[in-house]
């Protein structure tokens, strides 16, 4: 069992016997698999291949943000730059420029980083994280990893004179926003609410509407709500993940790309004119994501030379490296 935002139990399928998508290699013995779902989608959104259950409903978490961010413009917010568009749909790593950005947004229609409901966390990102400790400084509302949005929520409610107290509610009138558009975009309704790790509601969709809908986002028309939320997050990256972060670097490395991690092991990415590829490993980790996204941005074309440093990642011995994570033969097709 599930449950709602709302604390509602919901009824969910058993987990299927997905098939192994990433395999771990140490010194030519396999260590370790990582089984999931992947479904990859071309240009006019019908499937193109897969593997796994595509149409059990599983939580994007936050691999829903670019449409996400489609129904907080509706509601009408402004952005001022296409940074702040970028931030609002993305999930940042706590960087420097990451808590400025928010804090400026939230400044712009009078709030501050009290009225944010995300968490106080630390930066994720390794290097300013050890400043933070160094220095005893304690977790701040600004460095949790969804800082942008909620900026971008609150700036959404205040735009459509909704109030900002209780915006995290599923029945405040942004929430409700979110959650039509979301089934809207998918093309199918959304499965289960449940609370997110930033307490924000979380929807449950099948990776099949999960690709459908970002697909929806790189194929709009140029001037669109939808185009718009795309292009911002492709021309900054940096602030949709960060320094050193897949999402980031995928997105220098492959023209047009829109791509957006979610937690527990969800990946979803779309491009014009080609398809789109969304996944998730039923363990929910982070490791084998990349070199099961790279296998299908290979069906849709993109060269296996582009996507090599995130198709086989190394695995370190001692002072070397003596092994790969890699694909398995079930996406190896």
């Amino acid at each position: 069992m599930a449950e709602t935002a709302a604390g509602d139990a919901v009824a969910t399928s058993p987990w299927p016997d997905n098939p192994v998508l990433v395999e771990v290699w140490r010194s030519g013995f396999l260590e370790s698999v990582h089984r999931g779902s992947v479904v990859v989608l071309g240009a006019d959104g019908e499937v193109l291949a897969g593997a796994g259950n595509v149409a059990r409903p599983v939580l994007p978490r936050s691999a829903n943000k670019p449409v996400q961010a489609t129904a907080l413009l509706a509601a009408g917010w402004a952005p001022r730059s296409g940074e702040e568009l970028a931030i609002g749909a993305g999930s940042h790593v706590g960087e420097d420029g990451h808590r400025e950005l928010a804090a400026g947004m939230l400044a712009a229609v009078g709030l501050g980083p009290d009225d944010l409901g995300c968490p106080p966390a630390l930066p994720s990102h390794e290097a300013t994280k050890a400043a933070w400790l160094v220095a005893g400084r304690a977790p701040e509302r600004l460095a949790m990893n969804c800082s942008g949005k909620h900026a971008a929520m609150l700036s959404a409610c205040v735009a459509a004179g909704w109030p900002t107290a209780g915006y995290l509610e599923r029945d405040h009138p942004l929430q409700e926003a979110i959650e039509a558009r979301l089934g809207e975009a998918a093309g199918e309704p959304v499965a289960a609410v449940v609370v997110d790790g930033c307490g924000a509601p979380q929807h449950a969709l099948s990776l099949t509407g999960l690709a459908r809908g970002v697909l929806s986002l790189v194929q709009a028309p140029e001037g669109s709500r939808d185009r718009a939320v795309a292009d911002a997050m492709r021309a900054h990256p940096w602030f949709v993940a960060g320094t050193g972060r897949e999402d980031t670097d995928l997105m220098r490395a492959v023209p047009g790309l829109l791509v957006k991690g979610g937690a527990d092991g969800v990946h979803v990415s779309a491009l014009p004119g080609a398809g789109a590829v969304a996944l998730k490993l039923d363990d929910g980790g982070d490791r084998g994501r990349t070199p099961a996204l790279a296998a299908g941005l290979r069906r849709l074309g993109v060269p296996a030379e582009v996507l090599a440093p995130w198709a086989r990642t190394p695995v370190p011995g001692g002072d070397g490296v003596v092994g790969e994570v890699r694909e398995s033969a079930a996406l190896d097709a």
